[in-house]
């Protein structure tokens, strides 16, 4: 009888963590990435071009004054 009781209890849990995830997008839990809007994608103001300029630089494939170079002709020049 107490099994029945401890299974029903976990089934509880497990809906109720589900139902938190479906509703908040498991944002909370790391498992979505927001922006301040609210949606997935580049973080307002910040372009996708602008995002990948920032990645090739960390990766090192673009120098500081082709960094630079590419940002102006963006229209985001330092």
């Amino acid at each position: 009888m107490w099994l029945w009781s401890v299974l029903l209890l976990g089934g509880i849990v497990l809906l109720v963590l589900l139902a938190v995830k479906v509703v908040g997008n498991g944002s909370r839990f790391g498992y979505a990435s927001r922006d301040a809007s609210g949606l997935g994608g580049p973080p307002r103001g910040r372009s996708s071009a602008h995002q990948i300029l920032d990645e090739r630089f960390a990766k090192g494939e673009l120098t500081a004054d082709e960094y630079r170079e590419h940002l102006k002709v963006l229209g985001e020049g330092l």
